[in-house]
């Protein structure tokens, strides 16, 4: 059945999102290819007027690499290292850099909904969502502050990053909210030109990059944040938890074998 109508009476913010039925998807861990293709499956469905706006959250499993969509993987990763080691990598849909996915250090989210539920400008609709990651994290006694284009930084350093793209009508951001900082793997997984360059990359991640298990010294749990961001992302909205339908399922394993899992999408750059 065909459902067509999201964009109802709007706030005052002109958000679209009062009058909408939000699907909120629990907490779940897959491979990186299926989260990709997960993403993508549900921004299909919502174009084509069958699924409504959702929210989900994830974590990776195994520990993953994903490059932005116009990223050249070889510059990127070490490839090599990442499949002695057992961390996957993937191509995004969405831009940015490239992003170390610790198995056990984040939690991170997606939000796909019909762009016309968000403001045009694109500053102003990553405002909109990065203010539910802020007040989730302040649920948990951090203060943090939205920092254009697509960041979050706590205690001045940085420990959110964001990327979207819009596509056929639907908007997709996603982002990683960090629990824990594992910076020397995630140097060990990315390119870096020698050793020297590597070791002050690694002291200069540290001290512009944080994470709640820092700034909470350790008092607050992986399920304490996801609870507190799952509640923020919640609140203010009609929404209920579901789940994916079996048409996304199918759709998104298929997208997961024949696109996110392949050379040809991963090493076309």
């Amino acid at each position: 059945m065909k459902m067509t109508r999201w964009c109802g009476a709007h706030d005052v913010d002109g958000v679209f999102m009062q009058e909408d039925n939000w699907r909120v998807i629990k907490v779940s861990a897959q491979d990186a290819a299926l989260n990709m293709a997960l993403d993508e499956a549900v921004c299909r469905a919502i174009s084509k007027g069958v699924s409504g706006p959702t929210v989900r959250f994830y974590t990776w499993s195994p520990s993953a690499v994903s490059i932005g969509y116009f990223q050249e993987i070889w510059r990127e990763v070490d490839i090599d290292y990442c499949r002695k080691m057992g961390i996957s990598f993937v191509r995004r849909r969405t831009g940015g850099g490239a992003v170390y996915h610790d198995s056990q250090g984040e939690i991170t989210y997606s939000v796909l909904a019909p762009e016309c539920m968000f403001p045009k400008g694109i500053i102003e609709s990553y405002k909109v969502i990065c203010g539910w990651i802020i007040d989730g994290l302040a649920g948990v006694g951090i203060s943090a502050e939205f920092r254009p284009i697509n960041d979050i930084v706590a205690g001045g350093k940085k420990i959110s990053g964001n990327a979207q793209t819009r596509r056929d009508g639907v908007l997709q951001q996603h982002g990683t909210i960090l629990y824990r900082l594992d910076v020397d793997t995630m140097f060990k997984c990315l390119k870096v030109p020698d050793a020297k360059i590597r070791d002050k990359m690694i002291q200069s991640a540290k001290e512009r990059v944080t994470s709640a298990s820092d700034l909470t010294q350790g008092n607050v749990s992986f399920d304490g944040l996801y609870k507190s961001l799952l509640n923020a992302f919640c609140a203010g909205k009609k929404f209920s938890f579901g789940s994916f339908t079996q048409e996304e399922l199918a759709d998104a394993y298929w997208l997961a074998r024949t696109k996110y899992s392949s050379d040809e999408w991963n090493f076309w750059r």
